[in-house]
């Protein structure tokens, strides 16, 4: 099998049972669950700026930069909505 194929492999399950477990989540673990998420989104980023950074082709590199698009919107999302349920806390 070939690198690329082994790849979406794993994607394909990792989305199948990253799916199945948030789906099991209740509700009020739901905005704690994202908080962790954020950083290992931030993980992902740093991962995703090195290997963009060593890729040689352009597919390879068009794939680092959009792996990187996407765990920025993860996290700056998260922090959108870590921020408004933190704001329903506040006093007016």
């Amino acid at each position: 099998m070939s690198e690329l194929m082994i790849g979406l492999y794993v994607f394909v399950l990792a989305t199948l049972a990253g799916r199945e477990v948030i789906t099991k989540v209740p509700p009020t673990l739901h905005t704690p669950l994202m908080s962790g998420a954020n950083a290992i989104s931030g993980i992902a980023i740093v991962g995703a700026i090195v290997v963009s950074a060593s890729a040689e082709g352009t597919l390879r590199t068009v794939l680092g930069v959009t792996a990187i698009a996407m765990a920025m919107v993860n996290v700056v999302g998260g922090f959108m909505v870590t921020d408004r349920m933190l704001s329903m806390f506040r006093k007016r």
